[in-house]
């Protein structure tokens, strides 16, 4: 029985999200909310991709995690939060933030210090807050709740520092959330949902038919992030915290360094 538990979560999570992420996928594309145009972008080589990759794997993640069996409630509700909210805060920067051409926290920080509050540093701010608010709910101490908090924020930027490219950012989601299938309990669950996503689009993305854009990226991120947060205590977490946090520091180079691959 407990076998039978450790493999049934994380397989339903996985078959949950890729499924519910077609589904949502399907939709938007036989029927775009508003026009059309609104979520077509040009992509790094000016071909036209439109954005509802990343609405669809949001929220398949997000109902994956809240309804795979074996999570305690607490877990779910932080789940639901810091997907939903890294998702809307990255949807609200694809859309105000289109035609913006600053990048990076530094720029946008910068921004915000002489009075203008740019996309970037709503969905900033907006996913830090969700991030820790996820971290108080699945941790009890209070040093463990700050760190499960930079950690599931962190994931969502530096995945977001890999989204150069098709696939790029995809293939970080497979690649990261592939050792969290092997645990047990809801970390492994938690990975499964991100990896079901984007494995449901990953086709059409590496086609530059869709993107991800920053809405799929950061829902994704924070869905990693919470699998490592779930299944880590203190030591962990801080090596994980302090892996993100220099990413952050490192973004620049990393984000040119997925380019080249």
């Amino acid at each position: 029985m407990v076998a039978g538990g450790r493999v049934r979560g994380p397989i339903t999570a996985l078959l949950g999200a890729a499924g519910a992420t077609r589904a949502v996928y399907g939709a938007l594309r036989s029927r775009p909310p508003g026009a059309a145009a609104f979520w077509e972008r040009k992509n790094y080589a000016g071909r036209t991709v439109h954005l509802h990759a990343g609405l669809a794997t949001t929220a398949g993640t997000a109902l994956a995690a809240v309804t795979a069996p074996g999570l305690p409630a607490r877990t779910r509700t932080a789940a639901a939060l810091a997907v939903l909210a890294a998702g809307a805060c990255g949807a609200y920067d694809d859309v105000s933030g289109a035609g913006d051409p600053r990048r990076g926290f530094r720029a946008h920080l910068s921004a915000l210090r002489h009075g203008e509050v740019t996309s970037g540093a709503v969905k900033l701010f907006g996913i830090g807050a969700a991030g820790l608010a996820a971290g108080a709910l699945l941790k009890e101490r209070p040093g463990d709740k700050l760190l499960a908090g930079v950690v599931i924020a962190g994931s969502a930027h530096l995945v977001n520092l890999l989204d150069v490219r098709p696939g790029r950012a995809a293939g970080a989601v497979l690649a990261l959330g592939a050792p969290g299938l092997l645990r047990g309990g809801p970390a492994g669950t938690l990975a499964a949902a991100p990896i079901g996503a984007v494995a449901a689009v990953v086709r059409d993305d590496l086609g530059e038919r869709t993107m991800l854009g920053d809405s799929g990226v950061h829902a994704l991120g924070a869905s990693l992030g919470l699998a490592v947060a779930a299944g880590n205590g203190r030591k962990g977490l801080a090596v994980h915290a302090a892996a993100v946090v220099a990413a952050t520091v490192a973004g620049d180079r990393i984000s040119r360094a997925a380019a080249a691959i």
